[in-house]
């Protein structure tokens, strides 16, 4: 292990797939390959290309072949979207296309599943609405396609799947498991009580640690990528947790972590103690370490592409100084059902003449004030780091600043899911490089248009 330098880190989010190559030595990416990730839109339901994103991950072009030929490959880590788990025969062939978790089908049985499902004080997840909540889909599965789903020999979470076409070998973990699932009990560090009451407890793949080396990779996968036989695979995690995990490794709490992507998602480590609303989108997830994290979410990602769709990422200090002292307010939610104000629709206030540049000031505001509720709602205290690429826009930065009062650090990591997922290879305790510190505004201006935004959105709702 202490001879590894470089790690493969296959990412798999929602709107992008990414393989990084991350040096451990100075705990940076030094390349990175990167795809686009959609639905397949057709029969039985809308799922996951996983054979497509097999090609990218192996093939000569990209990702694991090109990238081993520019530096050894030593190790290969998983990281992935979270609300996804798959379904194999005894081969560890699928036995149903893996659902994208956007389909509406498990809402068409709400009603005999919210009859059966656990109660947020035993799991910390909330209910969700369409796939939102594993348990829901695999139920749905069950009932909709029972000859397929009579096939299973194995429940897997979505990184364990890709180890177990890896590695031949397979697992659960309990990142993935303890996100949003309905199927696990964080104050037990067990199976909730749904798998035993639908009798899934025999589908479940054995639970490894994140970290646990499950073995090398299978024959085939080295002769396709030209890696060494021998190269381990780790047993991987869910992105937004990959994000906390250097930080759990190395600030002192209280500290929160903002991971971004397609959701925004909000964790709080050592944050004052506060009861969650499960009806605000607030949930506890499961860190690497096995350990329970408040958290909060919402789909900020998404929002900011259809916010700023043909918009160009452009504005000067006199867009900014308009937006502020005109108050331009653009009010939650653009995308319903989930976050912080899942029944609001988005409005905006103020907005008459606004050019480009002070649209995108308004959305980068917007969406950092939805970030600071998130915050918020699960008592986040002390400096909070963004990771991903909202970390990248400083009006964003700048507002979540304001909007908590507190410290905010920009990661300076390309993809920070990818650095926490390398160190699962390693015994490295001190994440390297983190960022630019931007401190709350002094300008009152800032302030002002905090409470602006939130006392309108105290009115709409």
């Amino acid at each position: 292990m202490s001879a590894m330098r470089h790690v493969a880190v296959i990412d798999i989010g929602k709107t992008n797939a990414k393989v990084a190559l991350v040096d451990l030595t100075t705990l940076s990416e030094v390349a990175l390959r990167r795809t686009a990730n959609a639905p397949v839109r057709l029969a039985p339901y809308p799922h996951h290309d996983v054979e497509a994103l097999w090609t990218f991950i192996l093939d000569s072009l990209d990702s694991l072949a090109s990238l081993n030929r520019e530096q050894r490959i030593d190790a290969i880590s998983i990281t992935t979207h979270g609300a996804t788990g798959v379904l194999v025969d005894a081969a560890g062939e699928l036995v149903l296309p893996v659902l994208d978790y956007e389909f509406d089908g498990p809402d068409r049985l709400a009603a005999d599943y919210e009859a059966i499902r656990p109660p947020f004080a035993e799991t910390g997840t909330p209910r969700l609405p369409l796939g939102l909540n594993l348990g829901a889909q695999f139920f749905w599965q069950q009932k909709s396609f029972a000859a397929e789903f009579a096939r299973a020999a194995a429940m897997l979470m979505y990184p364990q799947y890709w180890a177990l076409r890896l590695t031949g070998i397979a697992a659960n973990e309990v990142t993935s498991l303890g996100c949003h699932t309905d199927l696990w009990n964080p104050w037990t560090a067990d199976f909730s009580s749904l798998i035993d009451s639908l009798e899934w407890r025999g589908l479940m793949a054995p639970v490894r640690t994140a970290r646990d080396r499950l073995g090398p990779i299978l024959p085939i996968v080295a002769v396709r990528t030209g890696l060494d036989p021998q190269t381990p695979v780790f047993c991987g995690l869910h992105d937004s947790n990959a994000s906390l995990l250097p930080h759990l490794l190395s600030d002192k709490p209280p500290f929160s972590v903002v991971s971004t992507g397609t959701w925004v998602v909000s964790m709080a480590v050592g944050g004052k103690q506060i009861a969650l609303d499960a009806a605000r989108d607030t949930l506890v997830n499961v860190n690497a370490l096995g350990d329970p994290v408040p958290s909060a979410r919402f789909m900020g990602g998404r929002e900011f592409s259809v916010l700023t769709k043909y918009l160009p990422e452009q504005w000067t200090e006199a867009d900014v100084g308009a937006v502020l002292a005109r108050k331009v307010l653009l009010l939650p939610s653009t995308q319903q059902g989930s976050g912080p104000f899942p029944h609001q629709t988005a409005i905006w206030l103020n907005a008459d003449g606004m050019n480009n540049g002070q649209r995108f000031a308004a959305i980068s505001f917007y969406l950092a004030l939805m970030t600071a509720t998130c915050l918020d709602l699960i008592g986040a205290d002390g400096p909070t780091t963004v990771e991903g690429p909202f970390a990248r826009n400083r009006l964003f930065v700048g507002m979540l600043a304001a909007g908590t009062a507190r410290a905010v650090v920009a990661s300076e990591a390309a993809t920070g899911t990818s650095i926490g997922a390398a160190l699962l290879a390693t015994d490295q305790r001190m994440a390297q490089g983190k960022g630019e510190r931007m401190e709350p505004p002094t300008d009152p201006v800032w302030a002002d248009y905090v409470s602006a935004w939130r006392a309108a959105v105290e009115v709409q709702g």
